[in-house]
């Protein structure tokens, strides 16, 4: 990516499990960033240091999982090419505008896929690249249900690892009373898999 390239993401649509923060966090220390990181019961931000600017990445709690919210304006190529790795390897939602000199390049990017490319240079507008056919609304909702369907389930999945465990840890110290606890929530974790796989 150009230095001299300025990058705006927009309507982003990212999600992320709490573990996924933690690695993110790690590997922007790794990169060589400047950063700290704070939270409250709705947002956790990462404020990271580029040359004399700040960049606030805030994420919304989403039930057990967090959502990446705002629009941002990225100059350090590093970090834009960073933001985009993740676009495409949770699968994401986003717009994104490329400005240098007096050319825009916009992208539509759904899951993770660019689906359209579009040049704009003074007053002639270019479609550069399509996909086609592009998916219909009831299409992309299809797509998005089961793309919710799918974490769900992996959350699940890890949710039923921990009951596991407990339930191992109250058998080895014969506590029937928590053993019994923990059926219970392990059957409830079940129904709720096999809801997800019947629909």
């Amino acid at each position: 990516m150009n230095k001299s390239y300025e990058v705006e993401y927009c309507n982003l649509d990212l999600r992320f499990e709490r573990r996924h923060l933690q690695q993110l966090i790690r590997d922007l220390i790794q990169d060589g960033y400047s950063l700290y990181w704070s939270e409250n019961d709705s947002i956790f931000i990462i404020s990271v240091r580029t040359g004399r600017k700040l960049t606030k990445l805030r994420f919304e709690r989403l039930g057990q999982g967090y959502k990446l919210v705002g629009d941002y304006v990225i100059k350090d190529a590093k970090l834009a090419e960073w933001l985009e790795k993740l676009i495409g390897d949770l699968r994401g939602h986003a717009v994104v505008k490329r400005f240098k000199d007096r050319q825009i390049l916009i992208e539509n990017i759904l899951f993770g896929e660019v689906i359209r490319q579009v040049e704009i240079s003074g007053l002639e507008h270019k479609v550069l690249y399509q996909k086609d056919p592009v998916p219909s609304a009831a299409k992309m909702s299809v797509m998005y249900q089961s793309r919710l369907s799918e974490q769900r389930t992996e959350q699940l999945l890890v949710e039923m690892d921990e009951e596991l465990d407990k339930l191992n840890a109250a058998l080895k110290e014969q506590n029937s009373e928590e053993a019994e606890a923990v059926k219970q929530k392990l059957e409830h974790i079940r129904r709720n898999l096999m809801e997800l796989e019947w629909k």
